[in-house]
């Protein structure tokens, strides 16, 4: 029996500790039909009336009651795992995920009002020549890597830009800050993979960076990118990085304050934080 292509992103993430994969099912697998979820493809979600709807259902029922935090966290309830299975799956396998409108099934439990995991429904990949996919069924080749990335840049973005759209309409939250979250998560869901398993985090920063590049080429916009924060070098662990767009958590939960990453938190508390985490990986959130 020919692999499965997506197998590869299945077994590269099965060692890491965080790996937040959406459901990749086909049109024919009844996880993407059955149940008593509501299923809203994305370009329907972004289109219909339903967004503004559910955003207000989820603010009201689990908060955060300020608009800022509470639009950051309608993206990461929809996009962390379509984001995640696109960095990750380019950093550690070298195959990107063409994402599109159509694939992207996010569902709605209508008894716990909040968001399950999202589903991509025959998902192809974008892969090199030299890939042993190639030619496979569910594959597009690219020339080479810059086409590559800007093959899976184009279709993210037309897959999430609309629903981008509709969230800054509705929320009016703007849409540097939408984008500067998405684009952060881009970038810390190749660095966290190459903590994890010990690898160059500068490396994996520089192929981050190349998708932010894409990604913007095809339409993000955001004022601020992250950057990398080297706090203990000779440590394999040692490099994290800054957000380059404020999340606003801190305005929904005051106590809890700036997150450690957020470019409003001074750099000598963000290394004194990630020292003592390095220390004792127990007070790691």
């Amino acid at each position: 029996m020919t692999p499965d292509p997506l197998d590869a992103i299945r077994d590269a993430c099965a060692s890491l500790r965080f790996a937040p994969l959406p459901d990749l099912v086909t049109s024919r697998d009844p996880r993407a039909t059955a149940g008593a979820l509501q299923r809203h493809r994305a370009d329907a979600l972004a289109t219909d009336g339903s967004l503004p709807v559910l955003f207000d259902k989820l603010r009201t029922e689990h908060g955060p009651g300020h608009r800022l935090p509470a639009a950051t966290g309608f993206l990461r309830a929809t996009l962390r795992e379509p984001i995640f299975l696109l960095s990750a799956s380019l950093y550690l396998t070298g195959r990107a995920p063409l994402l599109t409108p159509r694939s992207l099934v996010l569902p709605w439990d209508t008894v716990r009002c909040r968001f399950g995991t999202p589903a991509v429904v025959d998902a192809r990949l974008v892969v090199l020549p030299d890939d042993p996919a190639a030619g496979r069924t569910g594959t597009v080749v690219a020339r080479d890597e810059d086409e590559q990335l800007r093959m899976a840049a184009e279709g993210f973005v037309a897959t999430v830009g609309p629903l981008v759209e509709a969230l800054h309409d509705h929320s009016r939250a703007g849409r540097r800050t939408l984008w500067g979250w998405i684009l952060d998560t881009l970038h810390f869901y190749m660095l966290n993979p190459a903590r994890y398993l010990g690898r160059d985090a500068e490396e994996a920063w520089d192929l981050a960076s190349r998708l932010g590049d894409a990604v913007v080429a095809a339409g993000a916009v955001t004022r601020k990118r992250p950057r990398l924060f080297p706090f203990a070098p000779e440590h394999p662990r040692g490099t994290w990085a800054v957000r380059g767009t404020c999340c606003f958590d801190y305005k929904g939960d005051p106590e809890h304050g700036f997150c450690t990453t957020c470019p409003l938190k001074c750099d000598s508390e963000r290394q004194e934080t990630l020292a003592e985490w390095l220390r004792d990986p127990a007070l790691a959130p």
